[in-house]
């Protein structure tokens, strides 16, 4: 089983970059987790004279999503679907009350306008400007003064095939979500499909790559099944940490088990791309639980034998937040999260300074930054 191993004594070391920390999905559970992490930012942190870990994020996000306003602006401007970035856009904003009333303010009048969110329709005039949408979402960090980097996990308009447990195939993420039928597979169409290298660059250099919370088939693993990105998680020395989600997803994870999302994600990723599950033990109140129970969803059981055997760590911490909704709460959430890469950190610079001590060389370890 994968271990961080905490040496009692290290050497005399120092660490001059801040954490660097890849966040890989979508949907509500990304931004959930980005707004957690934005307090350990620098920009946050010189403008509150906090003294916690510096955090470098970068958001790596599904591009599949079909429906509502994001649909309606793909299939007329053909534009990547913007939803999902604003999400994160938002959630990483230096003034989020005022962005998230703005980006979030959703039409409900106006001939072509009704339904459309301000954020997406930003967004889209961003990306037919410049040309590029990788490029618009750059530019539309810059103008909100984001406290990281947003990234599509590719730049090919790419949409979501589900082959069902009953053997029909379902097009569109919009439809997959509706279905009632248990997933056996997803797929992205085309097949092949690039990643941005800046992307596979923060993936490389991560301290930790952390996957979910979202929605299994339709928010973490279609990030998965872009070429390279699997290969690239990999390959980095980060620690590598997937989130489980509280409930079931009605259609999507009925029945399912922290083992289960596991063992899907293992399955179309095509490696074994983590190494430690971050389960919640935090119990939902009954008025919490009444809107799931009229799906007949229940909370994900974290079943931490069956997760141990597939050689995983398995950390077990209260995540639950006080909202009306079962969600993360933020701050717990990052703080679990900035802890682990603060240890991945640690590790590196112990062995840098192992080796110097041993060789007398002041040559830079491969797992420490420029």
């Amino acid at each position: 089983m994968p271990t961080t191993h905490r040496p009692e004594s290290r050497p005399d070391t120092k660490r001059e970059t801040p954490l660097r920390i890849v966040s890989i999905g979508g949907g509500t559970g990304l931004s959930t987790l980005l707004r957690g992490l934005k307090k350990y930012t620098a920009r946050h942190q010189r403008k509150n004279g906090s003294t916690l870990p510096v955090v470098d994020i970068t958001a790596i996000v599904t591009v599949t999503d079909d429906g509502g306003s994001s649909g309606r602006l793909r299939r007329e401007l053909h534009v990547p679907p913007p939803g999902d970035i604003r999400n994160c856009l938002v959630a990483l904003s230096e003034d989020e009350d005022l962005l998230s009333k703005l980006f979030q303010h959703r039409f409900d009048a106006g001939e072509g306008l009704k339904g459309h969110s301000f954020g997406n329709l930003f967004l889209s005039a961003l990306c037919q400007i410049t040309g590029d949408f990788t490029h618009a979402v750059s530019l539309s960090s810059e103008v909100l003064a984001v406290s990281g980097r947003i990234y599509p996990s590719t730049g090919t308009n790419v949409s979501l095939e589900a082959t069902l447990g009953n053997g029909n195939k379902v097009q569109g993420e919009t439809n997959i979500s509706a279905s009632r039928e248990s997933i056996e597979r997803i797929s992205l169409s085309p097949r092949h499909c690039e990643p941005l290298p800046e992307a596979l660059r923060a993936i490389e250099q991560a301290d930790l790559i952390t996957m979910g919370p979202g929605s299994l088939f339709t928010s973490v693993i279609p990030n998965l099944l872009v070429s390279g990105i699997p290969e690239a998680i990999l390959a980095s020395n980060a620690s590598k940490v997937y989130v489980s989600n509280l409930m079931w997803q009605p259609g999507e994870t009925m029945n399912f088990s922290a083992s289960h999302h596991v063992q899907a994600i293992f399955d179309h990723a095509g490696h074994p791309v983590f190494d430690t599950v971050l389960v919640n033990t935090g119990v939902a109140g009954e008025t919490q639980r009444a809107i799931y129970m009229e799906q007949h969803a229940e909370p994900v059981q974290g079943d931490v034998e069956a997760l141990r055997k597939l050689g995983l760590r398995v950390i077990e911490r209260d995540l639950l937040g006080k909202t009306e909704k079962i969600r993360h709460q933020p701050d717990l959430l990052a703080a679990v999260l900035v802890d682990l890469a603060g240890q991945r950190a640690a590790d590196y610079l112990n062995g840098e300074a192992a080796i110097s001590a041993v060789t007398g060389s002041t040559a830079k370890s491969p797992f420490l930054y420029e």
